[in-house]
C-alpha cells in the first residue's frame, strides 16, 4: 500500500551486497547445464578447451586462465558449490568489497594453476610423468575456494580463529603430505595467497562510508554573530548599514 515501508527482503539484500559471488554462480550454473546436455564428444571438447593445463597455457595463456575458473567437470556438484560458495565467497566478498575479494580470488586462481601447471611441466621434462599430462582437463573453482578459506580466518575472532586455521591446513595439507596431486598443491598454494592477503583485511582497505561533513564548533557569541550577520538581507543593509542605530 502506498505510503508504507517496504517490507524486508533480506535474500535480495544478500545477494545485492555480493553480486561477484552470485554472477560467478550464474555462469557456473549456466556451463554445468551445456555440459550435462552435450554429446561425450562436444562435453570432452568444451573441457580440454576451457582447461588450464600446458596445452592451452601454451596456446591460449589468458584465455584459458580466466575461462577454467567458470567450468567445472562434474554437473552434478553444482549444489555442493552453491553451498561452498555461499558459506566462503559471499562472506568475504561482503566483508573486504568486490573489488578486493576479486583480487584474491584472481591473485590465487592464476598463481596457483601457474605453479602447479609448472610442476606438471618439470616432471614432464624430467620423464617422472607421461607427457599425456600436458593435456589432463585442468578446470575448476577450488583455487579461488581456498583463497577466500584462507583469508576468511582473519573475521573469526578470538580461539576459534585458530581452530579454524588448523581446520583449513589440514583440509589442504594432509593430501599434499600425503602423496597428493598436483592439484593439492595448487589447493595448498592458493590457501597460502589468501592468508599472505591479510593487509587487505585491515580497516584502511576495507569499504569506507561516505564522509560526512564536519561541523566545528564555536562559542556561543561567535555563533550569534556569525548568524546575525548571515541573516541580513541586502536591502536591510542598504537601508540601515550594519552598524548600530545612531542613539
Amino acid at each position: 500500500m502506498p505510503g508504507q515501508p517496504e517490507p524486508s527482503h533480506p535474500l535480495r539484500s544478500w545477494i545485492r551486497s555480493t553480486p561477484g559471488t552470485h554472477i560467478w554462480l550464474l555462469v557456473i550454473v549456466i556451463t554445468s547445464i551445456v555440459i550435462e546436455l552435450s554429446t561425450e564428444g562436444l562435453e570432452r571438447f568444451l573441457l580440454e578447451r576451457n582447461s588450464s593445463n600446458i596445452v592451452q597455457l601454451t596456446a591460449h595463456p589468458v584465455q584459458s586462465l580466466l575461462l577454467s575458473a567458470f567450468w567445472i567437470e562434474n554437473p552434478s556438484s553444482v549444489l555442493l558449490y552453491l553451498v561452498l560458495f555461499e558459506t566462503f565467497h559471499a562472506p568475504v566478498e561482503r566483508w573486504l568489497g568486490t573489488l578486493r575479494w576479486l583480487f584474491v580470488v584472481a591473485i590465487a586462481h592464476i598463481a596457483a594453476t601457474l605453479i602447479s601447471q609448472k610442476i606438471v611441466l618439470m616432471s614432464i621434462q624430467n620423464h617422472e610423468v607421461p607427457r599425456r599430462m600436458a593435456h589432463v582437463v585442468d578446470i575448476g573453482v577450488s583455487y579461488g575456494l581456498a583463497a577466500s578459506i584462507g583469508i576468511l580466518t582473519y573475521r573469526v575472532h578470538g580461539r576459534f580463529r585458530w581452530l579454524y586455521l588448523a581446520g583449513a591446513v589440514a583440509f589442504f595439507g594432509i593430501p599434499l603430505a600425503t602423496g597428493g596431486t598436483y592439484t593439492d598443491l595448487g589447493h595448498a598454494a592458493a590457501l597460502a595467497i589468501g592468508l599472505a592477503c591479510w593487509p587487505l583485511t585491515k580497516k584502511e582497505w576495507r569499504r569506507t562510508p561516505v564522509r560526512s561533513t564536519v561541523v566545528e564548533h564555536t562559542p556561543d557569541r561567535e555563533r550569534g554573530e556569525t548568524m546575525t550577520d548571515e541573516s541580513q538581507s541586502p536591502s536591510s543593509s542598504q537601508q540601515g548599514g550594519t552598524g548600530p542605530a545612531p542613539g
